[in-house]
């Protein structure tokens, strides 16, 4: 013996034990039988213990008489509103979805509690503190999400949810009583009546609103949240280069196919899809290295009603023993490389009518420039010039104390500071030669004249005074050093000659 109950939260099937408490299974079958729990609210619920149910106003309502049972409700006596309860011995409160009428004591007997149509179903295990206050007649065996959805239902100071939660229709899967005298079953369920509207604090509709409200919200939330990620990250591609600009859409009239045969080739797409309009180009892409297929290709036609078409028609079509897919393109990069080679050539034209074009010697690079007009200022003089010049080199010598060795070689006939004409590479080679072989050897000579007299009077003087006395060598030592200083002004003069003859 089983009763459905539909509830707003959801269904739950109640076995019943009648071989235990069969007047108080009587009671419940004939009042669901009845509808009698139609739009019975919920209420009195305590987080992991139990809920309440069965008074058709419940608490909130002040014409609530607390309920009645089937044969008060069917002869009208108030004598037969409530029922002796009976707790047999063998039933607990120790699991989860106990279902037991709720009790209060007799007027007269204390010891006699008395039943009429509320119950209880517990929400959680070893509630043992109802045994003896609430009469056990059931169980529940399905619907224990639902019990799962009342137990976190949010609920005020007295455990009234917040949200209605109502019993909505009452289902009677077996009932092995008669039916009392009197009773009738009405043919449908019958609508809420004034006094239990009036008892509704949030429905369910306005719950159902609220929720698909909050979820187009967050929906849109969603949606504001993507663009601003898709915006940031094309800006991020713009400043690399990928992208001509951040706003940048793909073309509508060129589509993406995918999941190709290998073997199908360019001719064979352009063949078939050109039945939908004019096609500008078909590309199958293949691998740079292998020339293999990559079994995806790119599609443009020349307007986007035929693009539109072929999208339409062609989708999960077979070609080559393959299920293709079509889709529209959402590639920028033909865009980006169109862009780039007019950026690039506008450029190279701007820097070949300033003269020639390039910077650092690489053709296709340009200086850059804080302002779209500023001069870059390169010389009008080809290749590289001299760092130090003419007048220069020789206001150095002048200084220096030595001939002026550049005005021979830089300057023209008359002193002036014209240069003459650049001596060719077999007199270069001759001049340098015989310079080197002259100063180099002729110092050299004079270097060994000048430090013989001084070794051949520093031995006689050594032999002659004896190995006791020896003289102080720091005039040989100031000597030696003046002789190499003036080596290296004289191989520097060479260098500085040597470079500004090639020049």
């Amino acid at each position: 013996m089983s009763v459905l109950l539909e509830t707003s939260a959801g269904d739950i099937v109640i076995d019943l034990l009648v071989d235990y408490a069969p007047k108080m299974c009587e009671n419940f079958l004939k009042l669901c039988k009845i509808k009698y729990y139609n739009f019975s609210p919920i209420h009195s619920i305590q987080r992991s213990f139990s809920f309440q149910t069965g008074d058709p106003l419940g608490p909130m309502s002040a014409d609530s008489d607390g309920g009645t049972s089937i044969w008060g409700n069917i002869s009208g006596n108030p004598a037969d509103k409530a029922f002796p309860a009976l707790f047999h011995p063998k039933l607990k409160h120790v699991e989860r979805g106990t279902v037991s009428m709720a009790t209060a004591p007799h007027p007269s007997d204390p010891d006699v509690r008395l039943a009429a149509s509320q119950f209880i179903v517990t929400l959680g295990d070893d509630t043992d503190y109802l045994d003896g206050k609430a009469a056990i007649f059931g169980k529940v065996v399905e619907g224990f999400d639902v019990l799962e959805k009342i137990n976190d239902a949010i609920v005020d100071e007295r455990g009234h949810p917040l949200v209605d939660i109502r019993i909505k229709h009452t289902v009677v899967l077996d009932d092995p009583y008669p039916d009392p005298a009197g009773l009738r079953e009405p043919s449908s369920s019958p609508p809420p009546s004034k006094a239990q509207l009036e008892t509704v604090r949030i429905g369910e509709g306005e719950e159902l609103l609220d929720e698909e409200a909050n979820e187009e919200a967050a929906a849109e939330a969603e949606r504001k949240r993507k663009e601003r990620e898709a915006a940031a990250q094309a800006l991020t591609l713009e400043m690399m280069g990928d992208l001509p600009f951040a706003e940048v859409k793909p073309p509508e009239h060129v589509l993406f196919v995918c999941k190709l045969n290998p073997v199908t080739t360019d001719e064979d797409l352009e063949l078939i899809f050109s039945r939908f309009g004019e096609i500008l180009s078909c590309e199958v892409i293949r691998d740079r290295k292998t020339g293999d297929s990559l079994q995806y290709a790119f599609i443009e036609f020349k307007d986007k009603e035929s693009c539109e078409a072929a999208y339409l028609k062609m989708d999960s079509v077979l070609i080559d023993d393959r299920r293709i897919h079509v889709d529209f393109s959402q590639s920028v990069s033909k865009l980006s490389e169109v862009w780039r080679s007019e950026t690039n050539s506008k450029r190279k034209t701007a820097a070949s009518k300033r003269g020639g074009g390039g910077w650092g010697g690489v053709e296709e690079l340009e200086k850059w420039r804080k302002y779209r007009h500023e001069d870059d200022g390169r010389d009008d003089e080809a290749d590289y010039t001299m760092v130090h010049g003419v007048e220069e080199m020789r206001g150095q010598h002048e200084k220096g104390g030595k001939p002026n060795r550049s005005k021979s070689f830089g300057d023209g006939p008359s002193g002036d500071s014209r240069p003459r004409e650049r001596p060719s590479e077999s007199d270069r080679q001759r001049d340098r030669g015989l310079f080197r072989s002259d100063d180099r050897g002729g110092r050299r000579g004079d270097d060994r004249r000048s430090r013989s007299p001084g070794r051949d009077s520093h031995r006689g003087e050594r032999r002659d005074r004896g190995h006791d006395d020896r003289p102080s060598g720091r005039d040989n030592r100031d000597g030696r050093r003046d002789d190499r200083r003036a080596r290296d002004r004289d191989r520097d003069s060479d260098r500085r000659r040597d470079d500004y003859r090639r020049r």
